[in-house]
Order: structure tokens, then C-alpha cells, then sequence
């Protein structure tokens, strides 16, 4: 067993924590049969990019982050006024999360979670949509978690995939964690996920090179805030028809 120098993690236990060491070097994600991803951890300890922006502006609170790393997100939507909670299964992502001034909980989304049923926003970004190996499975626990009139944010693929495999995460010196069930996810097979799940796709979007949609019970529109933390439907503005 090994801790870093402030003793937040255990990195043989815990191969998340690799991407959250100090000095955020290069991590990757190394899948069973080869292939190798970069993971953007420089995007994870930075302010929100111009594509997190969008998914920013999508945001009603209360919003649950799912994976929320260092927090970003979360910070970035306590300051615009909208209560966000991250949550995360690494000591290390809630204790960074926390000391920036975010809020965090250490626990798995698949755990009993605060206000089941009550959020009006979940996220699942920069890849999370992986988490479990299983988006069909994360899809519907995560929907189980919106409140009626909430939604799913969801970043996906841009590639057309839908790949479910096992993982690790590894550095440029070669240590690496144990294999864990991992998920890629493209806009067509996130289609055929939702409707299986009697969830609609209501708003779907590109920024750089990332990809985007907003998910949302049937016949429960999730519509465009302004922001803040309550927001009435005569607050709402109609954002369906946003360009692709």
C-alpha cells in the first residue's frame, strides 16, 4: 500500500487517483486489447473551457455532478448562483474539490445518494458516461436520480461507438492500476439507450470537438434556464431548437 506525500489516496487501491496526482502529468487510459487514450487532466485542475461553458449555461440547479474530479464544474456553478454537488468515488477528487471551495461527496453513483429524485440537472461528462461499463445501467440510475421536470447532461463520444471493455488507468513511467469495467458511448447509440429507457433526447450540441445532450423523462421538456438556483416554468426560455 502507498500513499502520496499528503496521504489523500492510496494509488494501489485506487487507479482513478493516478489521474490526480500533483504535478498533472500526462494519463492515460489503457484498455484491455491495446489501444491507448489521453486523458485531459489538464482540462480537470483548469477554469471551465468554452465547451464546459455550454453544458454550464444547460444547468438548473440543484445539480448533481457524477464523477466530478477536482470539482470544476461544481465551482463554477456555486459561482454563477446555482447549488451544485460533486460526487466522486476517490478521496483525493473530494478533498481538491472541497479545498477550492466546491462541495463533494465520496461515494459511488450507484450508492443511496442525497434528494434521489429531486435534481434538476445530473452531469455526466469528460467521459463518465463510462463509469461502470454499463451506460445503459448508469443511464437509468442516473434518470432515476432527476426530478420529474430535470435532466441528464451527458457528453458522448464524438465518434460513432458503443463499446463496453475493461480499463486502467497509466502514466509516462509505466505504473499503472488494476483493470476496471469501462464504457465509449457515441450520439447514435445514446438514441437507442434513451428510447429503450423511455427517456428523451431534447437538445443536443457540439463544441470544438466534444459532443453533447441533454436527456429528459418523456414528456417532460428539459428546457434552457436562465440561471439560479430556482427556477419557475415562467422563468424557462424554450431551447430545443438550438443549432446541431
Amino acid at each position: 500500500m502507498t500513499t502520496d506525500e499528503d496521504g489523500l489516496y492510496d494509488a494501489d487501491e485506487d487507479p482513478y487517483a493516478l489521474a490526480l496526482r500533483p504535478g498533472r502529468e500526462a494519463v492515460y487510459l489503457r484498455l484491455a486489447d491495446g489501444r491507448r487514450i489521453r486523458m485531459p487532466v489538464h482540462r480537470w485542475h483548469e477554469q471551465p473551457t468554452v465547451a464546459d461553458k455550454t453544458v454550464l449555461e444547460r444547468c438548473t440547479g440543484p445539480v448533481l455532478d457524477v464523477g466530478c474530479g477536482p470539482g470544476r464544474m461544481c465551482r463554477a456553478l456555486l459561482s454563477r448562483g446555482v447549488f451544485a454537488l460533486g460526487v466522486d468515488i476517490t478521496p483525493r477528487a473530494v478533498a481538491l474539490t472541497t479545498a477550492l471551495g466546491g462541495l463533494a461527496l465520496c461515494r459511488s453513483v450507484f450508492d443511496r445518494l442525497p434528494a434521489e429524485r429531486g435534481w434538476q440537472t445530473v452531469l455526466l461528462i469528460d467521459g463518465n458516461i463510462g463509469i461502470g461499463g454499463d451506460p445503459h445501467g448508469l443511464l437509468r440510475r442516473c434518470g432515476g436520480l432527476i426530478a420529474p421536470t430535470g435532466c441528464l447532461v451527458v457528453e458522448v463520444d464524438p465518434d460513432d461507438v458503443e463499446e463496453q471493455c475493461t480499463a486502467r488507468f497509466e502514466d509516462l513511467q509505466g505504473r499503472s492500476g488494476p483493470f476496471f469495467p469501462w464504457a465509449r458511448l457515441g450520439r447514435p447509440a445514446l438514441h437507442r439507450i434513451a428510447a429503450d429507457l423511455a427517456i428523451s433526447v431534447t437538445d443536443q450540441w457540439t463544441s470544438g470537438h466534444r459532443c453533447f445532450a441533454t436527456l429528459a423523462h418523456q414528456r417532460s421538456p428539459c428546457d434552457r434556464p436562465d440561471t439560479g438556483p430556482a427556477v419557475t416554468d415562467a422563468d424557462r426560455t424554450e431551447s430545443d431548437d438550438r443549432a446541431r
